[in-house]
């Protein structure tokens, strides 16, 4: 019988894939023998992730990607075509939640940099991605979205914004791709243990407010969140398109 959650050969791209969720989602994916193409600003750093997965036996890219400067994505997406032949599967994880003191405080460029990061970004690597995955039978586009998408703070007002509009773009874009076989989905996170929410997650006097509406009483590790991203890109979820699964450690209302 075959494995439903097979992906070895798919030519997953992951952005933001050098740390955090990012880079868990590729060790996985590689070690299930998917193709890796591993993107964020740092080239560097991506590079050092690539020679992780080719050391392992697997096959890595590293590419440079600010996922806030549109017109560079076509170069993106069109190296990732060049060197692997196709995309099958692409992981918007790219994201960045920098805390303003207020909304009235909050500039325009911050503004432009939140939005560009985790909305604008996304918007055009999605229509990249399906456009290039319409011409090769199809694929899976997932986004990885924020728990503030649906509980706001007034810490997190923009951000918070950028990811609502990320849900919502995941569910028009569904609706949009769905008759060339591109499927479009959403992982809406909590709160996980990693370099960019060290700050209070493994500070002790901020973690027990931090995981006290918590169900499961501790933040998430990010290998906790690969088995949706599996899962959402093979043919266990065929069925599956514009939805927003949430793994937030069970979050009270």
């Amino acid at each position: 019988m075959n494995d439903l959650f097979d992906v070895s050969g798919k030519v997953v791209m992951v952005t933001g894939g050098s740390r955090g969720l990012g880079k868990a989602m590729v060790m996985e994916f590689a070690k299930r023998g998917a193709k890796l193409a591993i993107a964020s600003r740092k080239l560097d750093e991506c590079q050092k992730v690539a020679a992780e997965v080719v050391a392992q036996g697997g096959e890595a890219s590293a590419l440079s990607c600010h996922v806030g400067q549109w017109d560079s994505l076509s170069d993106v997406i069109d190296q990732v075509v060049d060197h692997f032949g196709r995309i099958d599967v692409l992981v918007n994880n790219a994201g960045m939640s920098p805390v303003a003191p207020s909304l009235l405080e909050t500039s325009e460029l911050l503004f432009d940099k939140i939005i560009g990061v985790n909305l604008k970004g996304p918007t055009r690597l999605t229509a990249l991605a399906a456009d290039q995955m319409a011409k090769t039978g199809g694929g899976s586009i997932i986004n990885i979205s924020s728990v503030a998408s649906y509980k706001p703070s007034a810490l997190t007002t923009v951000y918070s914004a950028a990811k609502a509009g990320l849900n919502a773009l995941t569910s028009a874009s569904a609706q949009e791709f769905a008759s060339v076989g591109v499927r479009v989905n959403c992982i809406v996170c909590g709160t996980f243990d990693t370099d960019a929410a060290a700050g209070f997650v493994r500070n002790p006097d901020t973690l027990p407010h931090v995981i006290e509406p918590i169900a499961l009483n501790r933040v998430g590790e990010p290998e906790e969140v690969v088995g949706a991203v599996i899962y959402f890109a093979s043919a266990a979820s065929s069925y599956t398109t514009g939805t927003c699964m949430t793994i937030d450690g069970g979050i009270r209302p």
